[in-house]
């Protein structure tokens, strides 16, 4: 059996890396380690920028959603950006713009200017969005609910690894150093997309032009009553996640009484499991079917943030947040099954226009809770959390058993 495994295993990452695939699964995994673990960078830090800018949870929740709004705002235009201009061009302007964001967000020194400048890190990664979903469906076919897992695990090795780093340094040095240490990093993954990716991966976009006729063939393109479904189940996942991890750190702290370090410890951990959660959901998806692997994932989401505020004591928090990481096995079953059900030729920017409406609806969730943290009531915004969760299990009922 053990045998088995192990020949399946290296079965399936011959297949992804024959035929020079392998070099773009690297560099699009390594582009999303960076560009989301920075993103997650910001939680970490939040309770030592609340001290020195003394702000109140809702602010600090605000600033939160301000970078993932901006994300999501920048998904349309950055879906026609890679249609446009070519999937591996999009990486590269992504990567290096996010580098110079970051370098403003290190250096401010008035809440105004890190409010701005955590809204353009937020536009620029958002570049970053559609394109590695469209280039990793454009190269790989059977395996490509497999390849995105993969590359999403990378974000979340990234999650487990930069903010614990940028937790250390903001204790040892300030919450400054924990950002600036990534700068250089950007810009040498920048060079190694501009290599391992060519400039335009996917077919039938030369010439590409958006236009009004262009924009109406994409509305009747997402509005398939499936692709809303499935739209709207990411949503309410991704509001859970982000009211999850926009305040998880500074609930530890808050709420559970572990000092900054412990709960950058803990965050980092919810990621280091959906290092293997990620694949594990894309390969489920691919072999069992997008439907019960996500009742799987909406269900048991439910179960551990619904229990959680009962939860005291380190051993008790490090096995809650090790079931809750189940809550990332989502985006690989909904974006692979998005790109799928999408016209190749708009791609690109029918996943941007999607992305845009449902990452910016989900990103409310850090204001949501952080005003009823406001009031007072920090466990019931997760018991609001698991509720939220809940109704996407009712959801994904309604996905046909064949998809």
């Amino acid at each position: 059996m053990i045998r088995e495994r192990i020949f399946g295993v290296r079965r399936i990452a011959s297949e992804l890396w024959t035929g020079g695939r392998g070099w773009i699964l690297v560099g699009v995994a390594s582009g999303w380690f960076l560009s989301l673990g920075v993103r997650l960078i910001f939680p970490a830090l939040l309770p030592y920028i609340r001290d020195e800018f003394a702000l109140n949870f809702s602010i600090i929740g605000l600033l939160v959603s301000t970078l993932w709004v901006a994300y999501a705002l920048g998904q349309f235009p950055g879906g026609i950006i890679g249609d446009r201009i070519g999937e591996g061009n999009a990486l590269v302007a992504s990567t290096v713009c996010s580098g110079f964001a970051i370098v403003v967000v290190t250096v401010s020194w008035t809440l105004r200017l890190l409010f701005i400048a955590t809204a353009v890190f937020g536009l620029s990664t958002a570049l970053f969005g559609p394109a590695r979903f469209t280039i990793l469906s454009a190269i790989y076919d059977e395996k490509d609910g497999t390849a995105i897992g993969l590359t999403l695990s990378a974000g979340e090795a990234g999650n487990a690894i930069l903010p614990v780093i940028a937790g250390g340094l903001a204790t040892a040095v300030s919450w400054r150093a924990g950002f600036g240490v990534t700068v250089p990093a950007f810009f040498l993954v920048a060079a190694l997309i501009f290599w391992t990716i060519p400039s335009r991966v996917s077919e039938g976009n030369d010439g590409y032009s958006f236009s009004l006729s262009t924009l109406r063939y994409v509305l009747d393109s997402i509005t398939d009553r499936l692709i809303l479904l499935i739209s709207s189940i990411h949503f309410l996942l991704f509001f859970v996640y982000q009211g999850f991890t926009g305040f998880y750190p500074t609930y530890l702290v808050e709420a559970k009484g572990v000092s900054p370090g412990v709960a950058a410890t803990l965050f980092g951990w919810f990621f280091v499991i959906g290092i293997l959660v990620q694949p594990a959901a894309g390969a489920g998806g691919d072999r069992l079917g997008v439907r019960p692997t996500l009742l799987v994932v909406a269900a048991v989401s439910t179960i551990a943030l619904g229990i959680l505020p009962f939860v005291h004591g380190t051993l008790g928090l490090v096995l809650v947040t090790t079931v809750a990481s189940t809550l990332l096995g989502s985006t690989p079953l909904t974006q692979t099954y998005l790109v799928n059900k999408l016209p190749e030729t708009v791609s690109g920017t029918g996943l941007g226009l999607l992305r845009t409406v449902y990452i910016g609806l989900g990103a409310t969730g850090p204001v949501v809770v952080g005003a009823i943290a406001d009031r007072g009531f920090f466990d019931v915004a997760f018991f609001g959390l698991a509720a939220v969760a809940a109704i996407s299990i009712v959801a994904s009922l309604s996905l046909p058993k064949s998809e």
